[in-house]
């Protein structure tokens, strides 16, 4: 039996706002990556860290060529493959996390990445980040991803108090419908790259103001 609106959870409410805002702001919000299959998601999400997906993007067009599977990602050598992907930083461990996954995904589960949160998460380099957002943009399963500005604007909306995104990731789950969840972290991203910025929000252009919390109360 649903409760009365009265007597509901007030960040349960404050999240159902959020949500709807969002929606209205951004109805088209997807993932920036570009990708054609799992194994490409995965591979470009793994560049993502610390990096840019426009980068990312630049990078991925030539390296999926001449990686086209993950048999052929898996037998690289490591020096081809870092400077392949040296531009999107910390390339020494990104590389050497790449060749492993491919092997435990050749070796454990036939070639082809697995659409589960538990198993994506053994593969070298993939963290709950990594596998929920090739688990929702890939394999259509619900996931929150916990970037930096999806702990960010949360915090700035109190949808939670942590800075550990594993828990900050719990706590939007259980706020939020699971079918909303990967569209959810979409939207946060694109308000968090276009709007809520970490040093310098633009919060007089912010919709989301009116139940924001820590937005400032006068102009300037």
């Amino acid at each position: 039996m649903d409760m009365p609106k009265s007597q509901a959870d007030p960040q349960k409410i404050q999240a159902d706002h959020v949500r709807k805002a969002l929606a209205k702001l951004y109805p088209d919000a997807h993932c920036e990556l570009n990708f054609t299959n799992p194994l490409q998601l995965l591979i470009a999400t793994i560049l993502s860290a610390q990096c840019t997906d426009v980068q990312v993007n630049k990078v991925t067009p030539a390296l999926f060529e001449k990686y086209p599977d993950v048999r052929a990602f898996a037998n690289a050598s490591l020096p081809e493959l870092e400077s392949c992907i040296r531009s999107t930083g910390f390339f020494r461990n990104k590389a050497k996390n790449i060749i492993a996954c491919c092997q435990a995904i050749l070796k454990d589960h036939d070639g082809e990445v697995p659409a589960d949160q538990d198993k994506m998460t053994q593969l070298p380099g993939v963290g709950r980040k990594t596998a929920n957002v090739v688990l929702g943009n890939a394999f259509d399963i619900p996931g929150i991803t916990v970037d930096t500005h999806v702990g960010r604007l949360s915090r700035r909306l109190a949808l939670t108090t942590h800075e550990d995104p594993v828990k900050v990731e719990l706590d939007l789950m259980a706020l939020l419908p699971p079918k909303e969840w990967t569209i959810f972290s979409h939207r946060m991203i694109f308000h968090g790259r276009r709007i809520c910025l970490a040093r310098n929000p633009k919060c007089a252009d912010c919709t989301l103001r009116k139940f924001c919390p820590t937005a400032p109360t006068k102009e300037g």
